[in-house]
C-alpha cells in the first residue's frame, strides 16, 4: 500500500512542480539520456547544462562520438573532471556503434556490461530513454529513501545499498516510472536537499520517518571522514616566446588526467632529463616560479607549482608526436585539457 501512495504522491508533485525543461528531457532518446547521466555524476546539473548543450551540438548522435578522435572527446570533456568518465564514454560509444549498429541494447544486463555503465545509470536510460520500467538509486534516490525510511549507515556500503535498492525496486512503478524517475531525483535535488532541507514544503513529509521523528538532519549518514594526502609536483612550462607557443605531454592513459595533455612535470626540479634540458637550451637563469596552487581530488590534494621557463632561441628541435604537442597560445587546438592546465595557459596567454 505503501508503495502505491508513495508514488502517486511523489507524481502528483512532480506534475506542479517537477522539472521538465532540462535539456536531456527534450526529444529524449537513450543516447541522450546516457550522455547526461554520465555528466551528472559527481557534478552538479547547472553546471553541467553548458558542457552537455556543447557536447551534443558537437557530437548529435552516438555514431558522431564514436568516429571522435579522443584528443576532441576529451577537449569537449574538460572542465568537467573525472576524466574517465569521457573515455568510458567514448569506448562505449565505439561498442555500441560496433555492437549494436549504433542503437542502444534495452536490457539492464547487456547496459551494465558497457563500460561506465552500472547499474544505476542503465535503469535511468531505460526509464528516461525508452519509458520502460527501469530502476535508479542515484545520490538524490539515496539521500530521499534514507530519510523517509531513516535507513542507518553510509549509503554507498554494500549492505546499506542493498537495503536502498530494495526500497527502490519496490517503490518504482511501471505506469509513468519515466515521470517518477524524474520526479525523484527531482525531490532530492530541490526540496530534501543534502543542507537545509525544506520539508514543510514535501510532499513526502508525512510518510517520511525523519522528518517525523524530528531526525531529518542525521539522514543520510555520512561517509566516514579521513584526512587527505598531500602530494606535490613542478609543472616546467617551456616557453618559446618567439611562436609564443608551450610544450604539452600526452599522459598515459590510466592515472589522474589520463590521456589528456599537461606540462612535463617532476618531482624534483634539480633531476629534470638531462636530455630534453639539452634539447631546448635552456637559460636557467631566466627561469621563474610562480605561486603554487592546490587542486583537490577525492583521494588526495596535489600542489602545483608552475615553473616558468623561456626558451633561449625559436627554433626548437623536439619534433611533434603522439607524446609531444607545442600548444600555440594565438591558435589553440582543441585538445583535452585539465582545469589547472587550462588556467595556466590562460595566464601565460595574458603575459
Amino acid at each position: 500500500m505503501l508503495d502505491h501512495e508513495f508514488s502517486t504522491t511523489l507524481l502528483t508533485w512532480f506534475d506542479h512542480h517537477g522539472r521538465k525543461h532540462l535539456p536531456w528531457q527534450q526529444q529524449a532518446t537513450p543516447y541522450r539520456v546516457w550522455v547526461s547521466e554520465i555528466m551528472l555524476q559527481q557534478t552538479q546539473v547547472n553546471t553541467v547544462i553548458p558542457y552537455y548543450q556543447r557536447f551534443m551540438q558537437r557530437f548529435p548522435t552516438v555514431a558522431a562520438l564514436a568516429e571522435a578522435d579522443d584528443d576532441t572527446v576529451l577537449h569537449h570533456w574538460a572542465g568537467l573532471g573525472y576524466y574517465a568518465r569521457a573515455r568510458n564514454l567514448h569506448k562505449t560509444a565505439q561498442l555500441v556503434l560496433q555492437q549494436y549498429a549504433g542503437k542502444f541494447p534495452e536490457t539492464i544486463e547487456l547496459l551494465i556490461a558497457l563500460p561506465g555503465i552500472g547499474r544505476s545509470t542503465a535503469g535511468a536510460i531505460i526509464a528516461l530513454g525508452t519509458h520502460q520500467r527501469g530502476v535508479i538509486l542515484d545520490g538524490n534516490v539515496k539521500r530521499v529513501l534514507s530519510r523517509v525510511f531513516c535507513v542507518e549507515g553510509w549509503p554507498d556500503q554494500p549492505k546499506v545499498q542493498e537495503k536502498l535498492w530494495h526500497y527502490a525496486d519496490s517503490l518504482t512503478p511501471v505506469e509513468r516510472c519515466a515521470d517518477y524517475t524524474q520526479a525523484i531525483m527531482d525531490l532530492g535535488a530541490t526540496l530534501c536537499s543534502r543542507s537545509k532541507p525544506a520539508c514543510p514544503l514535501c510532499p513526502l513529509s508525512v510518510l517520511c520517518q525523519a522528518n517525523q521523528s524530528n531526525r531529518t538532519a542525521e539522514f543520510p549518514h555520512k561517509k566516514p571522514t579521513k584526512v587527505l594526502p598531500i602530494k606535490s609536483t613542478f609543472m616546467l612550462i617551456f616557453h618559446n616566446q618567439i611562436e609564443q607557443q608551450v610544450l604539452l605531454e600526452k599522459r598515459p592513459p590510466q592515472g589522474i588526467w589520463g590521456s589528456l595533455w599537461s606540462f612535463p612535470e617532476t618531482a624534483d626540479i634539480s633531476s629534470f632529463d638531462p636530455a630534453l634540458h639539452s634539447q631546448l637550451m635552456l637559460d636557467n637563469n631566466s627561469t621563474r616560479q610562480w605561486p603554487s596552487v592546490r587542486h583537490t581530488f577525492s583521494h588526495f590534494h596535489l600542489d602545483i607549482t608552475p615553473v616558468l621557463i623561456p626558451l633561449s632561441k625559436g627554433h626548437i628541435s623536439i619534433m611533434e608526436n603522439e607524446r609531444w604537442h607545442w600548444y600555440d597560445l594565438r591558435q589553440p587546438a582543441e585538445l583535452g585539457l585539465a582545469a589547472p592546465i587550462k588556467k595556466l595557459l590562460s595566464k601565460l596567454a595574458a603575459l
